[in-house]
């Protein structure tokens, strides 16, 4: 495995477009729960309810409840040496961007600058009817913690976070942005996820397209792996060797 981590580093350092799709393995190593793994969100009791815009719209409390310790206990996460290396790749010019289906915030709080949330972001809170309410992050989550909701100055009703729930659209300067960055790039290293929801599921197909490569990192059978250039499953072992080989680089 090193011998090909090795080779991995080269193809990463002499890539002249590098780029990064993460799932929700990336945020495991974490502590966050998955969605659809073995432990996941998605195997408790009405899970189904929780991201759903229909339901959020008849109990907003429900959402609350259910994701006050998976996304408003954020600052008791540690950023992975995933989230670390790949920001450390990014200050050192060998990553262009992160595609991140992910909405826990966790690749900025490792030092990412170019992070693209394909699938929305908690960064901010808005009200359903009253059009200019917005409220940061660090507000909803105070508001959570106290044991209440983010609520709209002007109708108190509560706030919705900026994440894509089933029955909405994804954002779609996000998924441009993405598909962008998917054809400029010579290398996509697809990290965490098991490709399985769309459209997430076809942006490393638009590198592959283009003539790029990619590397999937992932402990599941992805239906890319025969078209991967490399294949790893352990995520957290290859960060570890890959975050050496960058330290080496920069002395």
């Amino acid at each position: 495995m090193k011998d090909d981590i090795e080779l991995l580093f080269s193809k990463i350092k002499s890539a002249k477009h590098c780029v990064a799709l993460s799932g929700a393995g990336v945020s495991t190593l974490s502590g966050i729960r998955d969605f659809r793994g073995k432990n996941g969100l998605y195997n408790d009791a009405d899970a189904e309810k929780i991201f759903d815009i229909e339901y959020f719209e008849q109990d907003p409390e429900f959402y609350y409840k259910k994701t006050k310790d998976f996304i408003y206990n954020i600052d008791e996460k540690s950023a992975s040496v995933v989230h670390t290396c790949l920001a450390g790749l990014e200050k050192n010019g060998m990553l262009k961007a992160v595609i991140t289906q992910n909405i826990d915030l966790l690749h900025q709080k490792g030092g990412s600058g170019r992070v693209i949330e394909i699938h929305g972001s908690p960064a901010f809170h808005y009200c359903l009817r009253c059009a200019g309410v917005r409220t940061p992050f660090s507000e909803a989550a105070a508001a959570v913690k106290a044991g209440s909701y983010p609520k709209c100055p002007k109708c108190g009703r509560i706030l919705k976070p900026a994440v894509t729930f089933f029955g909405e659209m994804l954002p779609a300067q996000a998924l441009r942005e993405a598909e962008s960055e998917a054809a400029a790039s010579d290398l996509m290293l697809v990290l965490g996820t098991s490709l399985t929801v769309a459209p997430a599921q076809f942006i490393p197909q638009i590198t592959l397209r283009n003539g790029g490569e990619i590397v999937i990192i992932n402990d599941s059978p992805t239906y890319l792996d025969s078209s991967a250039a490399l294949h790893f499953d352990d995520l957290e072992t290859s960060f570890l060797q890959i975050e050496r080989l960058l330290q080496n680089e920069s002395r």
